[in-house]
C-alpha cells in the first residue's frame, strides 16, 4: 500500500491524500466535528475520530481493514487540532 496525506495549514481538510495512486476522500475515513465554544466561523476544538470501514472504502482504494486503521488514525491526528479562528 501507498498513501500520501498532506493537510492544509490551518485548516480542517486535506489538501492531499491519494491511497494507491487513487485520489481518496477523507470522509470515508473519519468524522470531524467541532466540540467546544467558538466563534461564529471558528472552531472551539476541531477533532477527527475514526469511523468503521465498510467493504466499499476497501476495495475501491484496494486496502485491508489494517491499512484502513493506520490511513485514519493518521488523518484523524492530522485533523484534530483544537481551537481555530481561520475561517472568521
Amino acid at each position: 500500500m501507498k498513501y500520501e496525506i498532506e493537510a492544509l495549514n490551518s485548516f480542517c481538510s486535506l489538501d492531499t491524500f491519494t491511497i494507491n495512486g487513487i485520489e481518496a476522500d477523507e470522509d470515508y475515513f473519519v468524522y470531524g466535528s467541532d466540540e467546544g465554544d467558538r466563534e461564529e466561523y471558528g472552531c472551539g476544538n476541531r477533532v477527527a475520530r475514526v469511523i468503521k470501514p465498510n467493504q466499499y472504502v476497501l476495495k475501491a482504494y484496494k486496502i485491508t481493514e489494517e491499512e484502513f486503521y493506520v490511513i485514519a488514525n493518521e488523518i484523524a491526528e492530522a485533523l484534530s487540532f483544537g481551537q481555530c479562528s481561520w475561517c472568521v
